[in-house]
């Protein structure tokens, strides 16, 4: 069985959906045709020239890569600088570069829960739940029809909260119709007023899939034509935003946590603000760069805040509040590589999926 470009990164984006991406951001396919076939997938966290060389070596013609090549738009493919040799290497190997980056860092289950896993927290919730990522659907069926058509917006990803599946909300009322001439109606006829028991069903989704609920709704719903309405919600979506927090099963002493972080992370050197007295039980972490997180980590009641990039005169806003843990924007990211390959490993059998071996940190240590 061939696998096209575009099937992979069609499940990618069923996973971290590319709406869930940060405005400033630049997910998706960067070069290449989606509809290749898939000869082998090269995942790695950068993608530059080394990365394109291994990928050739590796036969591999899809780099899955956590951050894009391309940030901001090029005015021209001269080789000047990294981005520019590593485009044009790619293209002139017909080597494919797909980026999933803020989208998988927003996710549930990604980069953050990643992070979580390897030391070792449970009871995970996102930091800073997004908004405006939910909408409610409202549509009206005859009564006997309610449990198939509500069935069917269920499998196309309606009515998850949380962690309860199958959520709507049913009154009973009566439908009223006077179908024309021209109409093929499922019940009544032309040119006579109809009375017609109805459930009116609610249901909430992610923004995203409305055109596969809509297409549900439609193939299932008995009426000719179907009365709907859909409207974008500000509630806070509780599956999708910035960082995340967990708990330790057993509270530990704040050095011999950041000592065991040195291990779990694979860590050469903390940067750490002064180290907030008492156990560490709840802690927040953000892959990357977190700064902007703060405020929301200390509201939290996390014991520790585990992140990036963090400046020199932001590490006083702490204040004595937290213990800011900068582990370094690498470090903190790097088995997102894991992460990315388990997840294609699990769909995907019939070609190769390497774990880039290539070390894409530009910064280093004495």
């Amino acid at each position: 069985m061939t696998v096209k470009i575009k099937d992979v990164t069609d499940y990618l984006e069923s996973i971290a959906p590319r709406s869930y991406q940060e405005s400033y951001d630049n997910a998706g396919l960067i070069t290449g045709n989606s509809s290749w076939t898939v000869t082998g997938i090269l995942v790695t966290l950068d993608c530059v020239e080394a990365v394109i060389e291994e990928a050739i070596t590796s036969q591999c013609n899809l780099i899955v890569a956590h951050h894009p090549i391309v940030f901001r738009g090029l005015k021209k493919l001269n080789g000047n600088n990294y981005v520019e040799r590593t485009v044009i290497k790619a293209i002139k190997h017909d080597i494919a570069i797909y980026a999933i980056h803020t989208n998988l860092d927003n996710v549930h289950m990604g980069v953050n829960r990643k992070i979580c896993e390897k030391i070792g927290l449970k009871n995970l919730k996102i930091l800073q739940p997004k908004k405006d990522t939910l909408s409610k659907l409202v549509t009206f069926i005859p009564t006997q029809h309610a449990e198939a058509v509500l069935g069917a917006l269920h499998q196309a990803g309606a009515g998850q909260i949380g962690n309860y599946k199958n959520c709507s909300f049913r009154t009973e009322g009566t439908g009223t119709f006077m179908p024309n001439e021209s109409a093929s109606p499922h019940i009544g006829e032309a040119n006579q007023q109809e009375f017609v028991k109805e459930v009116r069903a609610e249901v909430i989704f992610p923004t995203h899939l409305e055109g596969k609920l809509l297409q549900a709704l439609r193939s299932v719903h008995p009426y000719e034509e179907v009365a709907y309405y859909s409207s974008i919600l500000s509630n806070e979506n509780q599956e999708v935003g910035s960082g995340m927090t967990g708990e330790l099963e057993t509270p530990v002493e704040p050095l011999a946590f950041l000592q065991g972080l040195k291990i779990s992370m694979d860590l050469q050197v903390i940067r750490h603000t002064k180290i907030k007295s008492g156990p560490v039980k709840k802690v927040a972490v953000c892959g990357g760069s977190g700064s902007f997180l703060l405020p929301q980590a200390i509201q939290s009641g996390a014991d520790m805040f585990i992140t990036a990039d963090f400046k020199y005169h932001e590490f006083f806003d702490a204040d004595g509040r937290i213990t800011i843990a900068d582990i370094g924007h690498y470090e903190s990211e790097v088995f997102t590589k894991e992460l990315l390959q388990d997840v294609l490993m699990k769909k995907f059998s019939t070609f190769a999926i390497i774990f880039s071996k290539t070390v894409t940190n530009p910064i280093s240590y004495l």
